[in-house]
């Protein structure tokens, strides 16, 4: 049985998932012997907040600042990317708090994570797990873009300008509304994340690397700032990565030169790694829940209301609303009717059109699986009519 069939067959749902973790992240400290802090975000929810953000680093500061006898951390890192500063900050902090920190990753840890996990002492990856490519992601007018394309495309551009003598005029009119700082500022960047990179490997993960593995040669500083150049380069280079979002595998990892920990070879300790994975998951899937921030002593999540439009009916039926409420996982579309009076006749019209009972617990479940709470959309409804739905 898989590991997700056995905790939806279980029948774990908020709170008891929560402990789960939390009991999970225990046993992870007992095996391990070393102290492990969980953040994981909902990397499929397009909503605001799931990046990796400066609030993050407020919080990481606030749940680990106040430990006074660990030394040894050990980061469970999930996440799309974010702001490159703040995982600058964050790193800053770790690495001054605590005398070894090292990263573990089952899931995605793309980006603003990937150039986290260079920061790590010990890089501990998954089958599953997955970096990404650290080419940063800018702010070109309405949209993001890859620094790293834009860039490419300015210098395609020139050349072909100092070829033909002039751009035609699409290039030409694009071309025009590029500033010298907004320019500065790509170039700066992409520079940015291959530096830390190159800085966070000489200083941590090369930090103790004093001979070369065949040769059983000295390793210099100049050596091991060279690996790490050579690294963040590769990591960095759209040539190698065609695409932003690829998945950068620890075998894929090991072929640029960096020794990865596979935990698949430990695994007693795999199992509880897999199982924190997939707990998070479940608990993105079953709730609003989009960040999660937990240790075995303290826990912090960040919760999404879900925005559910409703459809007042008042002038055909002033005591009752109808709703057509899309899946956010599958897209169907579900109609439910709320009721103001109790009215047999209000249910027999509105369950002769296709329409459903608004849920005693609030919770409607969709066939795929997904449980999509209402409590925000009946107190909406609520608020709007000023009465109180009768359930």
């Amino acid at each position: 049985m898989s590991l997700m069939s056995e905790y939806i067959a279980k029948g774990l749902k908020g709170p008891a998932l929560e402990a789960e973790l939390q009991q999970l992240v225990a046993k992870y400290n007992e095996r391990r012997g070393r102290y492990l802090f969980v953040y994981a975000a909902a990397v499929r929810k397009q909503i605001p907040g799931v990046s990796l953000e400066q609030d993050d680093y407020y919080i990481f500061h606030d749940m680990l600042s106040r430990l006074a006898d660990v030394r040894a951390l050990d980061v469970y890192l999930e996440t799309p990317g974010g702001s490159g500063e703040t995982a600058e900050e964050i790193v800053r902090f770790l690495r001054t708090k605590f005398g070894s920190v090292s990263f573990v990753v089952s899931g995605e840890a793309k980006s603003a994570g990937t150039i986290m996990v260079m920061a790590g002492d010990e890089i501990l990856m998954t089958e599953t797990g997955s970096l990404g490519p650290i080419d940063a992601q800018v702010r070109v007018g309405r949209s993001w873009q890859s620094a790293y394309d834009y860039m490419e495309w300015v210098s395609t551009k020139r050349s072909e300008a100092e070829k033909a003598g002039r751009l035609n005029p699409f290039d030409a009119t694009m071309v025009a509304q590029i500033t010298p700082g907004e320019l500065l500022g790509v170039s700066n960047s992409l520079r940015f994340a291959e530096d830390l990179v190159e800085k966070w490997l000489t200083q941590y993960k090369f930090g103790r690397w004093t001979e070369t593995e065949t040769r059983k040669l000295p390793v210099t500083s100049e050596m091991r700032k060279r690996r790490a150049r050579e690294i963040a380069r590769d990591l960095n280079d759209r040539k190698k990565w065609w695409s932003h979002g690829q998945s950068v595998k620890a075998q894929d990892l090991e072929s640029i030169g960096l020794r990865i920990t596979k935990l698949d070879t430990d695994p007693s300790l795999a199992d509880v790694v897999y199982r924190i994975q997939t707990v998070c998951r479940i608990l993105f899937e079953t709730t609003g829940t989009f960040k999660v921030f937990a240790t075995a002593d303290s826990k912090l999540f960040r919760v999404a209301a879900p925005v559910v439009p409703a459809r007042p009916t008042e002038k055909v039926m002033p005591d009752a609303v109808q709703l057509e409420i899309q899946c956010p996982q599958c897209n169907r579309t579900h109609r439910i009717y709320a009721k103001f009076i109790q009215n047999a006749k209000i249910d027999s019209d509105l369950q002769t059109q296709g329409y459903v009972p608004f849920p005693q617990d609030l919770k409607l479940t969709c066939a795929c699986g997904r449980i999509i709470n209402l409590s925000s959309a009946k107190d909406g409804i609520e608020a709007q009519a000023g009465r109180k739905i009768v359930i």
